[in-house]
């Protein structure tokens, strides 16, 4: 499927169905797996500095081969060098893990050291 064509993309200005359906039956087929998903699609899609690379698309087209080669001019380094969207990501799942009840093994060994510790 040609990702660059205007019906492969839903959702957000620029969200990509093909990847987030496939993202989503992976999810479902891990039954034995407790994996979560923290969708970051939307919010990434609305910030403006989501997408700073030489090989996304600006105004809707690629850059030529001439502007990839030049990416002092045509990438945009704030990404990589202030707080942005990276780090809204690591904030989410930071945020995810902590919150997360302990798995059942590992439930199972803070009672033990809990117990053993009181006695």
């Amino acid at each position: 499927m040609d990702v660059h064509r205007p019906d492969a993309w839903g959702g957000g200005p620029g969200a990509i169905k093909c990847a987030h359906g496939a993202a989503e039956a992976v999810l479902r087929s891990m039954r034995r797996v407790p994996v979560h998903l923290v969708d970051i699609t939307a919010l990434s899609e609305f910030r403006k500095d989501a997408h700073t690379s030489v090989h996304t698309l600006r105004q809707g087209k690629l850059l030529t081969p001439e502007q990839q080669a030049d990416p002092r001019a045509y990438a945009d380094c704030i990404h990589w060098c202030l707080p942005g969207l990276p780090d809204t990501w690591n904030h989410f799942l930071y945020a995810q893990i902590v919150a997360a009840p302990p798995p059942p093994a590992q439930m199972q060994l803070l009672q033990s050291s809990s117990s053993s510790s009181s006695s």
